[in-house]
């Protein structure tokens, strides 16, 4: 495996036509954490998975907090633009195109960031559990990207106005948001893999899309 700026594992793609998935774990998981899902999400894509950089209390994550829900702007901002680089590498390394983010929680954090701050490195993505990573995001045009936000009704971590200002901030900046609200807490639920992966089929198979998902 190339040694590329962040560790991480690269299962190639079995199957033609279908994304990678950049797969962003959350606080506490690692580069092997979201494998799985990403394997019942799209099966035989490409899957990128780095492990977050920081450490916080022993537990990887993509950038500093300062709070529960608070965030370390400056060094997200940082951070987004090193997972940019990497994601650049990796396509460059394995020979795959832009990929579909699916973030969990801080993975979804800054998977949104990246939207917001580098459009273009991603083909869309997936983000399960996500709040809005800056307080005052740059204008940008995502033209049409393919966003799902899945929300959990009962999330003691996520206000849902929050999340709803998330897809709002992103609607305004183009891309095409569906949110949607389960039955569920903060961890994830079948009811994620099978409305993610529905989505992700919808979207693939959009001929109308403005960016659609495909390799």
């Amino acid at each position: 495996m190339p040694a590329l700026s962040f560790t991480h594992r690269f299962e190639p793609a079995a199957a033609a036509g279908t994304a990678p998935l950049l797969l962003l774990h959350g606080t506490g998981g690692d580069e092997a954490d979201l494998l799985p899902l990403g394997r019942a999400l799209s099966p035989g894509a490409a899957l990128l998975s780095p492990r977050g950089p920081v450490v916080e209390n022993g537990m990887p994550r993509f950038f500093r907090r300062l709070a529960e829900g608070v965030f370390d702007e400056d060094d997200l901002r940082r951070r987004a633009g090193a997972l940019a680089g990497f994601v650049a590498e990796a396509r460059a390394a394995y020979g795959i195109g832009a990929p579909v983010a699916v973030g969990f929680s801080n993975g979804a954090n800054i998977a949104a960031a990246l939207l917001l701050l580098h459009p273009g490195s991603l083909a869309g993505a997936v983000l399960l559990r996500a709040m809005v990573p800056l307080a005052e995001p740059p204008h940008v045009r995502l033209a049409g990207e393919p966003v799902l936000i899945l929300s959990g009704r009962t999330d003691p971590v996520v206000p849902a106005a929050n999340a709803a200002r998330l897809a709002a901030q992103l609607r305004a900046a183009g891309a095409a948001v569906t949110h949607e609200t389960l039955l569920a807490g903060h961890g994830l639920t079948p009811g994620d893999l099978v409305r993610a992966r529905a989505w992700l089929d919808e979207a693939r198979h959009d001929d109308g899309a403005a960016a659609p998902i495909v390799a």
